[in-house]
């Protein structure tokens, strides 16, 4: 059975499970899910001036035998401003490890109506769940899914126009983008190619410009559906489609720049203690040949992925704490397919099961330890083991 297949009957049997049940646990209702900008948004709505948000994630990562790695790993503080009753600002600064800054998000939105928002500015790109949704109150495990950093990859951001809302009537909410997009290659200033960002086994995230100083000489287009008349279930289509950009000396040799189209597909199911989520990612790319040629770099032609988790809170469902138990499971390869000379690498098909808890002890904050057996196709049986604690606040 392919990857593929295994995804989608799984997403039919939620569905079908969906459609028999009506009672539904208002507090993991992934309908209601927001990330933060738009519980800024939502918040601000008789509310003129400053907002302000956050959250963060303190974690301790052990390996095999190897010393434990502990790191505050991101600090991140949010602020909007609502200017008057349609136009709004949000803008996310990021402290990673301490010592590194990032602006992840800065984006103006003027409300047209109630279902119709211009947007334009530094925003995520909607792809899959956690690339919008990764406070670390929304998710389970003290990492993020790894499909969600070598394939989407998250943190994915960039510089972009566009428009978002919602058709209740259809039960829709609905994203649409024109962006520029991942940096591909590096030249000397003088029409010579120097390097490539992209490829091998972080597939396209070396290429994320994140807004600064970024060049674009194509332009990208990003759209997202959510589908949202279940009861208790919310499903996700994503699609990206363009080209990566590439310096102005050497736009126009070959293999400085790619095409790329990329198609997610995602679900959130919750029933009274019972959780479920699942997302597959499809990433095509062209001109990969001349690309890895020019670059010296090991892109695949194709990258592809999915994952299944399915969690379940011990604590009665009248109590305000949650310990919720979740085990998912991943499978994903940025060398699902490659182009003329370049062999498959092995170790780049990646298989992980993630085992733990997650003990919500107050709305915002969590305390969270897991398990991870990792392996791939290079190693066969053997596998990496890594305990994972954490502590994460959203607020």
């Amino acid at each position: 059975m392919n990857k593929f297949l295994t995804f989608a009957i799984a997403v039919a049997l939620t569905i079908s499970i969906s459609a028999q049940n009506s009672q539904r646990d208002s507090i993991n209702n992934p309908n209601n899910q927001v990330n933060t900008a738009q519980r800024i948004l939502n918040g601000n709505i008789n509310t003129k001036g400053v907002t302000v948000g956050g959250y963060g994630e303190l974690t301790y990562n052990r390996k095999d035998n190897n010393n434990a790695e502990l790191d505050v790993q991101r600090l991140v503080l949010l602020f909007g401003y609502k200017f008057d009753d349609r136009t709004q600002f949000i803008t996310e600064v990021e402290f990673e490890h301490v010592k590194e800054v990032f602006v992840e998000q800065a984006f103006l939105q003027y409300s047209v109506s109630d279902n119709v928002n211009l947007r334009a500015g530094l925003m995520l790109v909607p792809m899959g769940i956690v690339n919008e949704y990764h406070e670390p109150t929304t998710f389970n495990g003290v990492e993020r899914p790894s499909i969600d950093g070598s394939i989407v990859p998250t943190t994915w951001r960039e510089l972009g126009v566009g428009v978002s809302g919602r058709y209740n009537e259809a039960s829709l909410r609905y994203q649409a983008y024109l962006f520029n997009g991942f940096l591909s290659s590096t030249s000397d200033g003088n029409g010579n190619i120097t390097g490539g960002k992209i490829g091998g086994s972080k597939g396209l995230r070396g290429g994320r410009q994140k807004g600064a100083k970024s060049t674009m000489n194509n332009l990208n287009f990003s759209g997202k559906l959510d589908y949202y008349g279940l009861p208790g279930l919310r499903l996700g289509l994503s699609g990206y489609f363009g080209r990566t950009q590439s310096p102005a000396d050497i736009e126009d040799i070959a293999g400085a720049d790619v095409g790329l189209s990329m198609i997610g597909l995602d679900a959130r199911y919750a029933y009274q203690r019972f959780t479920a989520r699942g997302q597959f990612i499809h990433g095509s790319l062209t001109d990969t040949e001349d690309y890895n040629t020019a670059t010296g770099a090991a892109l695949g032609s194709a990258l592809q992925g999915y994952y299944l988790e399915a969690a379940y809170n011990l604590l009665p469902q009248d109590k305000k704490q949650q310990l919720v138990s979740f085990v998912r499971f991943e499978n994903f390869d940025t060398h699902a397919s490659v182009e003329g000379a370049l062999t498959k690498n092995a170790s780049y098909d990646r298989q992980e099961w993630t085992l733990g808890l997650s003990y919500k002890i107050a709305p915002g904050a969590v305390i969270k330890g897991d398990y991870q057996i990792k392996n791939n196709a290079a190693i066969g049986s053997s596998s990496v083991k890594q305990l994972n604690f954490g502590l994460g606040v959203w607020f």
